[in-house]
């Protein structure tokens, strides 16, 4: 049968079981396959004009994500600059956007207020290593297997965290004491500081989301975020208004890169923070190649998971070295990008250039930005990450996916964010065993049998042989659905319960496309009790990969025979053909 044509990695098209990837088609930057491609004057262009897009969405974006994440809004810049570009320059990605991200804000903070900042850019830079080892290990395959309720689940807590975070600012709440950073502790200090609000700063803030929201719904192409804090610095400076300010509470940003430097290191403080970097690692390669993905959607194109990964590590490594925080691919930034028109990676290396620009020229300005302004801007940010159609619709779609839901997002909102993945992640595992289970069963005297695939390659059910089930002689099972731990039990059970008056018994395997190694064993099990109790065991259908499991389990003559088809082990049984030699796993007589 000719194999399944389909899109490869790097672009081009091959056969299922035909093309091994090499490691260039796996970790080629898409760079590197535009420039092969050709790239014209008109695409860089397209290219320069997308990435100033981008970087006017990013300037005000990576400073309030830096500021909500307990550091100052340079360390933003930073992490846009030169993470931003090293993801574009190595990923593998045409349209990716890399930056600081609202997902880290939690994780990012918390690590700060334990570890200081030195340990941020420890583990981020630990981070980085880990993402690349993840992604020349191949990890980024299984990655994407993380359910659909767990993805909706920790972005909607972390919505929730963001927003309680930008409500201090928001309202220009003054604290007696630090503010806390669990959930409820924070919104009861919040409740007593109430009476210090400003009102200057909530003008401020309900002005910044009116211009953000008017401006989406009435003039989309414009960058609402920027036009809400420009015009917000413009109010807290001509009037000036007694509010908190980029200037007043950081000194304002710097005006250029500072030196690379390695981060504080030792034992005891690599051990100290080698949690929080497999907590980064983890929620950066998530949303990397969950952004990724929401591209390829758009576009058409594929992207070169594992490649991504690794650049994605590189990313936080240089980061790091330049005293930025966590980057990550960014999916707000990287649709903006896509909507641009960006032909490929050279977008966002210059949406970085640009904001370096930015940084050498609106330095100063900067120092006005109220922080309501940027605490407005996040508000918005959360209240769109929160996806609540898609959260009302799985409460509504199933048990399970409620269930999975639930507990991820109450998890990450009063626990912690990599403990809500990961408890969801099994939770979604535990649900999807049950249901592949519960579609695996044994068919004893069935209506219909599925024929040899050999002589009917289309797989069509044919009406069964009623003699082959009458007879008191012989018995015939048929397994439907994948054989593996989740149903061996039950079908093991149903197997074992062997008639001892049969003196034969057929189980056909045509219908299994998966045997794992305890169903192997239970079926071994199963031929050991027929052996010593003189019953003749016949398996037929099996697959040379089923057939491969089941001799390598012990599956084999005397105890067990393999034929092709039902047919053929009954008529062998009969004696009306003359008996054949067992098949192989690899097609060949068994002994």
């Amino acid at each position: 049968m000719m194999g399944m044509s389909i899109a490869s990695d790097n672009g081009t098209r091959g056969r299922v079981g035909h093309h091994e990837p090499t490691f260039a088609e796996l970790y080629s930057p898409k760079l590197l396959t535009v420039f092969r491609e050709g790239y014209s004057l008109g695409d860089l262009r397209a290219d320069a004009l997308a990435g100033l897009t981008v970087a006017i969405v990013a300037l005000p974006l990576s400073m309030a994500i830096a500021i909500a994440s307990g550091v100052s809004p340079g360390r933003g810049l930073y992490t846009a600059v030169i993470g931003g570009f090293l993801i574009s320059l190595l990923g593998g990605s045409r349209f990716q956007i890399g930056g600081p991200a609202g997902a880290f804000i939690v994780l990012v903070a918390a690590t700060v207020d334990r570890q200081g900042v030195d340990g941020l850019l420890l583990a981020t830079m630990m981070s980085g290593v880990l993402l690349v080892i993840a992604g020349y290990l191949r990890l980024g395959t299984y990655i994407k297997f993380i359910p659909y309720p767990v993805t909706v689940g920790f972005t909607a807590g972390i919505a929730v965290i963001i927003f309680a975070s930008q409500l201090k600012d928001l309202f220009g709440i003054t604290l007696a004491a630090k503010e806390p950073g669990e959930l409820i502790p924070k919104l009861t200090a919040l409740a007593h500081g109430a009476p210090t609000a400003n009102l200057s700063a909530v003008a401020l803030a309900a002005l910044s989301i009116v211009i953000i929201v008017g401006l989406k719904r009435l003039r989309p192409t414009w960058p609402g975020i920027l036009i809400a804090v420009v015009v917000a610095a413009v109010f807290t400076f001509a009037l000036q208004l007694p509010v908190e300010t980029i200037g007043t509470k950081f000194g304002g940003i710097p005006r250029e890169l500072p030196a690379p430097a390695l981060p504080v290191m030792s034992l005891a403080k690599i051990q100290a923070v080698f949690p929080d970097a497999i907590a980064f690692a983890l929620l950066g390669a998530i949303e990397s190649l969950l952004s990724a993905v929401v591209a390829d959607g758009m576009t058409g194109r594929r992207h070169r998971s594992n490649c991504e990964l690794v650049a994605q590590g590189f990313a936080n490594v240089g980061s790091a070295l330049f005293g930025g925080i966590c980057v990550t691919g960014t999916i707000a930034r990287t649709a903006t990008n896509v909507r641009a028109g960006a032909r490929g990676p050279v977008s966002g290396m210059l949406h970085s250039v640009f904001l370096l620009v930015f940084m050498l020229i609106a330095a100063p300005l900067a120092s006005y930005i109220p922080l309501a302004a940027l605490a407005a801007v996040l508000v918005v940010v959360a209240w769109n990450m929160a996806e609540r159609h898609e959260f009302a619709t799985l409460i509504r779609s199933s048990w399970g996916d409620a269930t999975v839901l639930l507990a991820t997002f109450g998890l990450t909102i009063f626990r912690d964010l990599t403990e809500g993945i990961l408890v969801g992640f099994a939770l979604g595992a535990v649900l999807f065993i049950n249901r592949m289970a519960q579609m695996t069963g044994v068919e004893d005297g069935t209506p219909l049998v599925a024929k040899d695939r050999a002589d009917f390659e289309d797989g069509a059910r044919v009406p069964y042989n009623p003699k082959l089930s009458a007879d008191k002689d012989v018995l015939v099972y048929r397994i439907t659905g994948a054989f593996f731990f989740g149903a061996a039990s039950t079908v093991g059970t149903v197997l074992d319960s062997i008639a001892d008056r049969r003196k034969a018994f057929v189980v056909d395997f045509a219908a299994v496309p998966f045997l794992d190694s305890t169903a192997a064993n239970a079926m071994s099990r199963v031929a050991a009790k027929a052996r010593r109790q003189g019953i003749r065991l016949f398996i037929t259908g099996a697959s040379p990969t089923v057939r491969r499991a089941l001799l390598t389990h012990g599956v084999r003559p005397p105890s067990a025979r393999f034929r092709e088809t039902i047919e053929r082990a009954v008529a062998d049984i009969k004696g009306k053909e003359t008996p054949q030699e067992d098949i192989s796993a690899d097609g060949l007589a068994a002994s």
